[in-house]
């Protein structure tokens, strides 16, 4: 599985750079991107539609036993990362601009992602049934904690208000609990098609991110982005990483987490979602979403990457024993952390 993993995750990565390429050579601008942005809100909808018909509520509450991983994921995902987003403004050792500092707040406040660390989960022979329930408890809690988070901690470079409010809860969450409704006629159509509906969800995600790049080009938003700024913001994201792997390998430690829980823990906790992130991003941001989500493209990169590196190394090494002391995630060359 740890062999087929990074082909398809390099094809994907390849398809987001070659759209971002796409917009800044062909920008939507005047009638075309007001056709662009009306296909992005619904293939937005459809997005979160998709993600409503597909969750099996059964296997939800039935993962709501492993209360101590999921609460430390949530506290990772939404605890955790704001903190350490909000350090960034002071640590950041080369000043980022504007956006890519509200960029990298924003990826503070996005939820874990469902997709990726399942399939990472699964090839590091932790707990996927405990993985799927962790990232979809985080993508739930996302729907509502990020857009106030967001207004919280971002406050006037959102468009959050009453308005921006119904248009989350008609964009989003409206369609997901429609989805929901329609899961005991659709479930079993959605389950059997998966991988032909997969390039709906991947060209949904693909169109968002060409209307906001093209946005961000048409108002000329590039020339903030220097070469120094990009190297900054890949530290930074690096150290985010970082941090966010060490701290969820200790905190599994500390709760006593068996080695399959704790695969999940680390893998989820550090773990940001492309597929939650950008159509929030187009909501909460509007036309000044484009340069905002290169965080979260660049850091989605990255998680993926590093994440592959340590399932693989995880995969090769026997279980270890219960009271074996349990080193971080970063310093580990073989077995993720266990117990103490």
């Amino acid at each position: 599985m740890t062999s087929r993993l990074p082909r398809r995750l390099d094809f994907y990565m390849v398809a987001l750079a070659g759209t971002v390429g796409l917009a800044a050579l062909f920008p939507a601008s005047g009638a075309s991107a007001r056709v662009a942005e009306a296909a992005c809100d619904l293939a937005v909808a459809l997005l979160f539609f998709l993600y409503g018909a597909r969750l099996s509520t059964r296997e939800t509450l039935a993962g709501l036993r492993h209360l101590r991983l999921h609460g430390l994921v949530l506290a990772a995902t939404f605890v955790l990362f704001p903190l350490l987003g909000a350090a960034t403004v002071l640590l950041t050792p080369v000043p980022l601009t504007g956006p890519l500092q509200t960029g990298v707040l924003f990826l503070c406040l996005v939820p874990s992602t469902v997709q990726s660390s399942v399939a990472l989960t699964g090839a590091a022979g932790g707990s996927v049934p405990a993985a799927i329930c962790a990232g979809t408890y985080s993508s739930l809690a996302g729907l509502v904690l990020t857009p106030l988070l967001s207004a919280w901690l971002l406050g006037s470079h959102t468009e959050l208000s009453a308005d921006g409010l119904l248009r989350i809860g008609l964009q989003l969450l409206a369609p997901f609990l429609l989805g929901q409704l329609l899961r005991p006629w659709l479930g079993g159509l959605v389950s059997r098609h998966r991988r032909v509906l997969t390039p709906v969800d991947r060209g949904s995600i693909l169109l968002v991110v060409y209307t906001a790049f093209s946005a961000a080009v048409s108002q000329g938003i590039w020339q903030l982005a220097t070469p120094l700024a990009l190297l900054g913001l890949l530290a930074v994201l690096l150290a985010l990483l970082a941090a966010a792997l060490a701290a969820t390998g200790l905190g599994a430690r500390l709760l006593g987490l068996d080695r399959s829980a704790t695969v999940a823990a680390v893998l989820c906790g550090s773990q940001k979602s492309l597929a939650n992130g950008l159509p929030m991003a187009t909501v909460l941001f509007g036309p000044g979403a484009g340069l905002m989500v290169l965080p979260l493209m660049l850091y989605h990169q990255l998680q993926l990457v590093v994440g592959t590196v340590l399932a693989g190394r995880w995969s090769r090494a026997p279980a270890t024993a219960a009271s074996t002391p349990a080193p971080t995630a970063l310093t580990h060359r073989g077995a993720p952390p266990a117990p103490g």
